[in-house]
């Protein structure tokens, strides 16, 4: 690791208490934590950063994206199944599906098990424009992975399953949260 991931690894071994507003203010977060979220939040920055700057199509908003992949994963969908699942207002995915119907990355259908409910699903537009995001962001990381050091490309190779793990244990945390409805 170099530059503030180092700073943050050595610290690795100590705690740090959370804010007395946070929901989980009872508890103490590892360094670790604080590592990792200043990683991914860096990592997920430069991303969108390097990709606009290489292809300048790429111009849609993260919570665009978002709604595109939640649709990808699981469609058609209701807009307030699609809130639920972003944890967002049922307003704001209304808003954003607007947006995305104008820009044909969606489009508005009727639930076969019910004609009177609308549902939402990509557009072979959306379909395409998702699929280009993809495979942009592989080819920056590739790119980057290419740069790395043997034993820095071991590393991340090996974080890998856990970070999986880690991704499956926040999405089980979601579904099971008392919130997750708003």
């Amino acid at each position: 690791m170099t530059g503030s991931g180092a700073a943050k690894a050595d610290e690795a071994n100590a705690t740090a208490p959370v804010s007395e507003s946070s929901p989980v203010a009872s508890t103490s977060v590892p360094a670790d934590a604080y590592a990792l979220t200043d990683v991914v939040a860096r990592l997920r920055r430069v991303l969108r950063a390097s990709i606009r700057a290489d292809y300048p199509w790429e111009s849609l908003p993260m919570a665009q994206v978002e709604l595109l992949q939640s649709l990808a994963e699981s469609a058609p969908a209701r807009v307030g199944d699609l809130a639920t699942r972003l944890r967002l207002a049922p307003s704001t995915v209304s808003g954003l599906i607007s947006q995305m119907m104008t820009a044909g990355l969606v489009e508005r259908g009727t639930d076969p098990a019910d004609r009177r409910v609308a549902v939402v699903e990509l557009s072979e537009h959306g379909r395409r424009q998702l699929a280009d995001w993809h495979a942009a962001h592989r080819e920056r990381i590739a790119v980057a992975l290419g740069e790395l050091g043997p034993q820095e490309r071991a590393a991340i190779d090996a974080a890998l399953p856990a970070l999986s793990q880690l991704v499956d244990r926040l999405a089980q945390q979601r579904r099971e949260s008392p919130s997750n409805g708003r």
